[in-house]
């Protein structure tokens, strides 16, 4: 059976994408590009082995996130050259040894968002053909235009498709492609199937359907939609599985909850010890825990690891709400609102980390949606709110190299006591239940995600 190796494009310099590191290393939710391309084939089981091709002055960065992130696939780290071409090639030299037990799939380094469904496809088909690409069909008309820029032909959208990544061959036959390509001394060639296409005219290339999420990271904005794609993914975790699922990944799971006696919190905790976890909650009608108080934080988490030896999880529901016009609000409340739903915040990050890293755990937040636009009469909620989601944000990237992951989650208008005590009485079917905050709440933590803010919204009925 042959070897599936994923040859890991990264060798560029990102020239056109305006930072001082190429785009490959750029941050996108808390990790570098690259980590988020490489992670798609670590994970894919049908991958026996990676190849990341770089520049050769940035190597040593790679081999930094090769062992941070534990990337045990990961067999060879080679030099690229100029050109793609030059990087492939490398590639295929690196297994003329074993080449003709090989099967490749070259990648670019900055296509993060590669999805299974495409690789079962790829995979597959190898059984059949000995070249593979992926493309979607094209959505805008293409022209063809001469060096005048003067159109010389406009080709019938229906056969036209935009070529992706990955690009899959036989070892024997993209390296037999390259060795005549390699005879031509005016070779040029955009990729590899173009290499096949060219220089293996007989050789049929397999075309799978490839993704509109499957982009590639080219110039800055890019990253922006990026950010949105990774956004969408997150809303799949609203989704509640079997009470099997919870209870083989929660079963013996230490959790800790700050504001825990009632609503989200409260729901997030009964739902743990349902599954098999060991919750321990905190708050100040329960336990006297005051959150931005630094010694009562360290007291809990304390408390806690001594009874159980660990903590997987710390998850942070304190807050107060107080909605009335600014000039009206005492200092005193002022002080409260800022301390509990800020300052907790810090000090619980803080005083969990030293607990998380042994663990390799996670930390959960909570924001509102009045975080995206401050409201009238209750202005410090919301921007404590968004300092939250701020917070969490940059802890996720601080906090990376020590496997603990921190997100937060964004409700939309919930039913919890706090907000009866502030709105009254609200439709039920305008709001969302704390169970099913809760739920989400908990997939968040199984996910591996980090640094996002989980949206999670109303089902709409359609009557």
């Amino acid at each position: 059976m042959k070897k599936n190796v994923a040859v890991v494009l990264a060798g560029g310099t990102g020239n056109r994408f305006g930072l001082d590191i190429p785009k490959q290393f750029a941050k996108l939710a808390g990790k570098t590009i690259l980590e988020h391309t490489v992670g798609v084939f670590q994970d894919y089981a049908s991958v026996d082995e990676i190849a990341i091709v770089s520049h050769p002055d940035w190597i040593w960065k790679i081999e930094e996130i090769v062992e941070e992130n534990a990337f045990t696939k990961v067999k060879k780290i080679l030099i690229g050259g100029e050109e793609r071409k030059d990087s492939s090639l490398s590639a295929i030299k690196a297994y003329t040894g074993e080449g003709a037990n090989i099967n490749f799939i070259f990648h670019d380094a900055v296509r993060p968002f590669l999805n299974k469904k495409i690789l079962d496809q790829c995979i597959e088909a190898l059984n059949q053909y000995n070249a593979i690409d992926v493309a979607i069909p094209a959505v805008d008309t293409i022209i063809h235009v001469n060096s005048a820029r003067i159109i010389e032909e406009i080709p019938e959208r229906s056969t036209m498709m935009l070529g992706q990544t990955p690009q899959c061959f036989k070892y024997d036959t993209i390296s037999k492609a390259y060795e005549n390509a390699l005879k031509d001394p005016n070779l040029k060639a955009t990729d590899d199937c173009g290499i096949v296409k060219k220089y293996l005219p007989q050789e049929d290339i397999y075309v799978v359907q490839g993704s509109t999420q499957n982009i590639k990271i080219t110039h800055p904005q890019d990253i922006f939609l990026a950010d949105k794609l990774i956004q969408l993914r997150a809303t799949q975790l609203q989704e509640k599985y079997s009470d099997e699922f919870y209870g083989e990944k929660m079963h013996g799971k230490v959790m800790v909850i700050f504001g825990g006696s009632y609503g989200i919190g409260k729901e997030i905790g009964d739902l743990a010890e349902k599954y098999g976890a060991k919750v321990y909650s905190f708050s100040r009608s329960t336990t006297n825990t005051d959150v931005s108080s630094l010694s009562d934080i360290k007291k809990a988490l304390s408390f806690a690891y001594d009874k159980e030896n660990k903590i997987d999880y710390v998850i942070n529901t304190a807050s107060i709400l107080v909605k009335e016009p600014l000039k009206h609000t005492d200092y005193s409340n002022i002080l409260d609102i800022i301390n509990i739903n800020y300052l907790g915040a810090v000090n619980i990050a803080k005083e969990s980390i030293e607990y998380l890293e042994k663990s390799k755990g996670g930390i959960l937040n909570f924001t509102s949606s009045s975080y995206t636009r401050g409201r009238a009469n209750y202005s410090l909620y919301s921007s404590t709110k968004a300092a939250i989601v701020n917070l969490t944000q940059a802890l996720g990237e601080e906090l990376l190299h020590k496997k603990i992951r921190i997100n937060c989650i964004n409700p939309e208008r919930t039913s919890t006591p706090m907000r009866s005590s502030n709105f009254g009485y609200e439709d039920p079917k305008t709001l969302l239940t704390a169970e099913e905050v809760a739920y989400t709440s908990i997939n968040t933590l199984l996910s591996d995600f980090t640094g996002q803010i989980v949206d999670v919204k109303i089902q709409k009925v359609n009557l």
